[in-house]
């Protein structure tokens, strides 16, 4: 925190392990974590010794009784919804969770509701916080790649679907599998690299091979199921999403495949283009000339980082935006709109087995 900045008085809404990683960086960073909200009893009691903060097991009643600059919203997604619209409703600044919503219509109204509220809506696509991604941006702004044309985006795990059992597995609280556990970063930081263009069609496939098998080989002990394991969601996707002026993005995501892991993009311009991994600080960039003689040129990012990345990047913009009373440029709540709408229409794609328009509207 700088000299003479606010002192934001945060709450937090959901006090698992991002929960209390949003208040952990917040107190970082100079701040208040004053009150928290989780309907688990355990969760309220560790929250309340470690930050020092009034607890409720109701967001609603954190909200009329606390004074609060602020809300981090880190439930499941099937109530997100609930949560950022009564926080915007009363005026405060909010920071949610990837996706906004388990559906398109509960994100629909998150977005209707923040267009109309006193405060912001922000939301912790952490991704774009990173080196190689500052550096990308800043050439393409500076016309470095000429048109930047297509985005190859991975985000595969050999093994690793999060613990059936958990919310993540479960459609009716998350909304879906890995499109929307990991799929949501690979999709908005491919688009953020694009420079967010209006996206026209998608066609997807998704598939459920490994979260049902009995013989699922878990080297590194994910997946611990319950007797009450619920798995009726999508385990992979492959998808081809078409943007405005023929822009696209080529989309692999899984939670579990036999194939080695990858976060890697690859972006391809007119006149450069670039490798980096999701999140990541190495940027590889390869451009083309004639000087001399006809040349291929690849160049390594050596130097320079930002101090902070990551979570931790996103929650000290956030923090600063809210101290500074001024809404974030970045991640914002229409982009994470359109991510949503992608995600909705890889579901509608995979369903029909056709190519679908994204609606706009």
């Amino acid at each position: 925190m700088t000299d003479g900045q606010q002192t934001v008085r945060l709450g937090v809404v959901g006090l698992g392990f991002m929960g209390q990683t949003h208040a952990n960086n917040a107190v970082e960073f100079g701040h208040e974590v004053v009150a928290g909200t989780d309907v688990v009893a355990d969760s309220r009691d560790e929250f309340a010794r470690s930050f020092g903060a009034t607890t409720y097991e109701d967001a609603d009643e954190m909200y009329e009784r606390e004074d609060l600059d602020a809300v981090v919203v880190s439930t499941p997604n099937a109530f997100h919804e609930e949560s950022v619209v009564g926080a915007l409703e009363r005026g405060y600044d909010v920071l949610c969770e990837k996706p906004l919503a388990d559906t398109l219509d509960a994100a629909e109204r998150i977005a209707a509701a923040a267009r109309e509220a006193e405060g912001f809506c922000m939301v912790n696509f952490h991704n774009r916080v990173s080196t190689a991604a500052e550096v990308l941006t800043g050439y393409r702004a500076d016309g470095r790649f000429g048109d930047v044309t297509h985005v190859q985006a991975d985000y595969v795990r050999s093994r690793g679907i999060p613990g059936v059992g958990s919310w993540f597995t479960n459609e009716e609280l998350s909304g879906g599998g890995a499109v929307v556990d990991i799929g949501v970063h690979a999709i908005d930081f491919a688009l953020y690299l694009l420079d967010f263009p209006p996206v026209e069609e998608v066609f997807a496939v998704t598939r459920t091979e490994f979260g049902n098998r009995e013989d699922y080989a878990d080297p590194g002990d994910w997946y611990d199921e319950t007797e009450e394991a619920v798995f009726d969601v999508e385990d992979s996707a492959t998808a081809m999403i078409r943007c405005a002026d023929d822009r696209t993005v080529s989309l692999e995501v899984a939670w579990a495949a036999n194939q080695t892991e990858s976060q890697e993009f690859l972006v391809r311009g007119t006149d450069a283009g670039a490798r980096l991994d999701l999140g990541g600080e190495e940027l590889h960039l390869i451009e083309s000339g004639r000087q001399g003689t006809d040349h291929v040129m690849e160049a390594e990012l050596a130097d320079g980082s930002l101090d902070h990345t990551g979570w931790e990047g996103n929650d000290k913009r956030f923090l600063e935006a809210v101290a500074e009373g001024e809404p974030p440029a970045d991640s914002t709540v229409e982009e994470a709109l359109t991510v949503q709408r992608v995600m909705d229409a890889i579901y509608r794609s995979a369903e029909a087995g056709t190519c679908v328009s994204v609606d706009d509207e």
